[in-house]
């Protein structure tokens, strides 16, 4: 049963160690009852489509994983779809190779080939801090991902399928189903998978050695001095952030039954992975979540309107990045930028008037500076 606390004057609940105030419980009931609702909100209209969502669900627990790095070691993975990529190949090489054909232990092996990769990238790029980290992690991501290009083995360019078995697919408790079927159930394993990873997720933000991180992220230095072991605690977040993106990885490729270079081991995917969670919002724990699919919809949507989808879906995030300065998560929530600016406006209306004065101003200094910045570039300085 839940028992009934006081958090900071507000009354919340504990239950399973998670404590949420009403509010925050209904917010995740109905979260958690719409995740479930997608397949069925999804046939009923045209213009949104399951796989999309899917896909950004997806991309976003693997940026789920990366927050951890980001928010509480202040370390900036470039080259995260190393992991995802690698949970999606060791799954594809499972079902080609070893004929594999249970969901569940393609998974497994996923989940291992990822962690071992984290263990092994984590050692030798947690030498190094800052840009110099965010490079090697890049450097990694690249190896791995010219391997996987240049090897036949693992399909070169064209990638590898996921078709095991006479059933030519992996099969969901020992039993083949249609093609819809298939997708449904898959949606909801990856749900299920997604709100397991976030419980444990909040369990580790909750926990001491959250903590230690925080402290070796704000000063690495004292941190070592009261006696924190620092290479080994980022290394065990490395790892886990690593193990996320691999269990993402794995359900990427059990769903499309499919798997290319390309679309899970190419930079261009890591930054992808890294502006989830900063577009979500990084200091939350769902907003890299939300930021996956926000992403993933925009970029298909775009392609759908017109052939320069990539202006128009920068555009739009450029907006989103502006105007949620905080993420959207982070910037919507309780106390957040957007709830403050919306009781100023229903205190004061002619404030809109002030806001636009200060926006325009704001660009126009942003694009001196960058026509500054480009001219000194091309000409050098005066």
């Amino acid at each position: 049963m839940p028992e009934r606390i006081d958090r900071d004057g507000t009354p919340a609940y504990r239950f399973l160690g998670v404590e949420l105030t009403r509010r925050e419980g209904a917010f995740l009931v109905f979260g958690v009852v719409f995740l479930f609702l997608i397949p069925d909100i999804a046939s009923l209209s045209d213009s949104l489509q399951l796989s999309v969502i899917h896909q950004g669900l997806l991309f976003g627990f693997a940026a789920v994983g990366l927050n951890l790095l980001l928010r509480h070691t202040k370390l900036t993975s470039f080259g995260h779809a190393a992991f995802f990529g690698t949970g999606a190949y060791a799954t594809a090489v499972l079902a080609r190779y070893a004929g594999v054909q249970s969901v569940g232990l393609l998974l497994l092996g996923a989940i291992a080939a990822a962690t071992v990769m984290a263990a092994i990238i984590g050692v030798l790029s947690l030498r190094h801090t800052g840009l110099y980290f965010a490079l090697l992690t890049l450097a990694f991501g690249q190896l791995l991902y010219a391997i996987a290009l240049g090897q036949s083995a693992l399909g070169g360019s064209d990638g590898l399928p996921i078709r095991p078995g006479p059933a030519n697919q992996p099969l969901l408790f020992g039993t083949a189903f249609s093609p819809d079927v298939y997708q449904i159930l898959t949606y909801y394993l990856t749900v299920v998978v997604i709100l397991v990873g976030l419980f444990v997720m909040y369990r580790i933000t909750q926990s001491p050695f959250r903590n230690a991180l925080d402290a070796i992220g704000q000063e690495r230095t004292r941190a070592r001095f009261i006696g924190l072991p620092v290479r080994r605690y980022v290394w065990a977040a490395f790892v886990i952030s690593g193990l996320y993106g691999g269990v993402a990885g794995g359900l990427y490729a059990v769903v499309r039954q499919y798997v290319r270079p390309e679309g899970t081991l190419f930079f261009l995917r890591s930054g992808d992975i890294l502006f989830m969670a900063i577009l979500g919002g990084f200091r939350t724990l769902v907003g890299p979540l939300i930021g996956g699919v926000v992403l993933i919809f925009l970029q298909d949507v775009g392609q759908d309107i017109t052939q320069y989808y990539e202006f128009l879906t920068g555009v739009v995030l450029l907006i989103l990045v502006y105007g949620f300065p905080r993420g959207i998560v982070g910037s919507l929530r309780s106390g957040g930028v957007v709830n403050a600016r919306l009781s100023e406006l229903r205190r004061e209306p002619s404030i809109l008037s002030t806001w636009g004065r200060s926006a325009a101003q704001s660009i126009e200094r942003k694009v001196t500076a960058a026509l500054t910045s480009l001219r000194i570039i091309l000409f050098g300085v005066d």
